[in-house]
């Protein structure tokens, strides 16, 4: 593919120049360039990539798109003899550019994105896992990490940027894959990262409050959602799979209707995917389900409720992609737990030691209701460990402080990745949420240590929950990243406290 090819595929404002020498590569940043390759120079949310166009040229640069030709040295890249292509959004050029270069991979994929605040990682394993062990071959892009036709990558972003997804698209359409699975965040759809990408079916956790540090208001938050749903930016889903429970389903049912999507509810006792009944076990649910394919009786290793509500958005969203009612029934029973969503830390003790990556006051509040469940068969407590990030939304802080309160016995407030802020100032906006749930608990700025007073305080029947940071294998400090894993913190804890052999 030359220059004049590859930009007849992108939607342009002006252009000039031209060349036959073969495209090499599509690249938004400047030290990816290699000889050949075209720059897309286009402004971010932190900074703008028309500043970089000297590196991109000296890399050997062969065209540059960019979406703020008024803001560059036009003389800069005449006096190198590159074609421009001047384009209105720099996103969408990226992605219709990178479909181009890498073969409109996005055509021989089946897209499935999920968005919401909660349950996005757990509902895009579950709805991957369905659909593998119905022989189907997937690409899953999401937070813990990247799978490419069986292959497992780690995650750089949850919905990285349209290039990059496209690659992964191509990678995995070249070994075989049929279908993408992606969690799809509301920075993403806000800022055109999923630009490209023709969703088949479109699926809604929920929405409760988080990223205002991004958003500022709900309403905000909320309308970077539904443009996964509503046709005015991406194309809408041919299916649309919505939580029954959420008030704010009925305005995304209302939209994707209009757009011409078929939609479908889940939900507890609700909803058109619902289970009408269920009983919690040690292991996991059984759960009646009723749905508009059929009715059936399944067992399910994943606990609580909000783990059903995941299962049945993966139900019926790999429902929509063509797998028979009679083969879901038959794989939920090999399903497994997702890492770092409610996983179980076992070193010999005889109290639950479960790490999760709750990090908002509802997420906090479904955590500790499920702990709670759990205590009531054994008369044990709850026992909550959980922090706040820094440099993000404050005014959750204190909700999730009243949040763990009210659903525990005792908590330890400590760090979660405090970035850039003082860890005991982040923990002082927490304290108020704290005292006014009139728990008790102590509050600790070290994570390593706070796990280790969390599991001291353990008595045998209680339940110790290590939230916010879940899968995650390292803590962001000021000015530096530390190895830092909670499972691992909490296994070596144990063994030191004398509890069996660490597996």
């Amino acid at each position: 593919m030359n220059w004049k090819e590859l930009v007849e595929e992108v939607t342009a404002v002006g252009a000039g120049g031209g060349s036959e020498d073969s495209v090499t590569g599509v690249e938004y940043d400047s030290r990816k360039v290699r000889p050949g390759a075209v720059f897309v120079a286009m402004k971010g949310g932190s900074t703008d990539g028309n500043r970089y166009l000297e590196k991109a040229i000296a890399a050997g640069a062969l065209g540059i798109i960019t979406d703020s030709s008024q803001k560059f040295d036009h003389l800069l890249v005449f006096q190198a003899g590159l074609p421009v292509l001047e384009v209105e959004h720099g996103r969408r050029a990226l992605a219709q550019a990178s479909a181009a270069f890498f073969g409109h991979p996005e055509r021989k994929l089946a897209a499935t994105g999920i968005t919401g605040t909660n349950g996005k990682t757990t509902t895009a394993f579950l709805i991957e896992e369905l659909l593998n062990q119905a022989a189907r071959s997937t690409v899953l892009v999401g937070t813990i990490e990247y799978h490419v036709a069986g292959e497992v990558r780690p995650s750089v972003h949850t919905t990285p940027e349209s290039r990059d997804l496209f690659e992964l698209m191509a990678e995995g359409a070249a070994r075989g894959a049929t279908e993408l699975v992606t969690e799809v965040s509301s920075h993403a759809l806000d800022q055109g990262r999923a630009a490209g990408v023709i969703f088949d079916v479109a699926v809604f956790t929920n929405l409760t409050r988080d990223h205002l540090d991004y958003h500022v208001t709900m309403e905000n938050y909320f309308t970077a959602k539904r443009l996964l749903f509503d046709g005015t930016v991406y194309p809408a889903p041919r299916v649309a799979v919505l939580n029954a429970h959420d008030e704010r389903s009925d305005r995304l049912a209302t939209a994707a209707t209009r757009a011409g999507a078929e939609v479908r509810t889940f939900g507890i006792g609700q909803g058109d995917w619902r289970a009408a009944s269920y009983s919690l076990t040690p292991g996991g649910a059984v759960i009646e389900l009723q749905t508009p394919a059929g009715s059936a009786r399944v067992t399910s290793k994943l606990a609580g409720e909000v783990n059903i509500l995941n299962l049945l958005a993966a139900f019926a969203a790999a429902h929509a992609r063509g797998v028979p009612f009679a083969q879901l029934v038959e794989f939920v029973p090999r399903l497994k737990p997702v890492p770092g969503r409610f996983q179980t830390v076992d070193g010999g003790q005889p109290f639950s030691v479960i790490v999760d990556y709750a990090h908002t006051d509802d997420a906090l509040r479904n955590l500790t209701t499920l702990a709670r469940q759990m205590t009531a068969q054994t008369g044990g407590r709850v026992i909550t460990l959980f922090g706040c990030g820094g440099d993000r939304d404050r005014t959750k802080r204190p909700r999730m402080g009243q949040a763990a309160g009210a659903g525990s016995g005792f908590v330890v407030a400590t760090s979660d990745n405090p970035r850039s802020e003082e860890p005991t100032a982040i923990l002082a906006e927490i304290e108020p949420g704290l005292k006014a749930s009139g728990v008790q608990f102590t509050i600790e700025p070290d994570r390593a240590s706070a796990i280790c007073l969390a599991l001291k305080a353990a008595k045998a029947g209680d339940v110790v929950l290590l939230a916010g940071k879940g899968h995650e294998k390292e803590q962001i400090l000021a000015g530096r990243t530390i190895p830092f894993d909670d499972a691992e913190i909490a296994l070596s804890a144990l063994a030191e406290l004398g509890y069996g052999d660490v597996q």
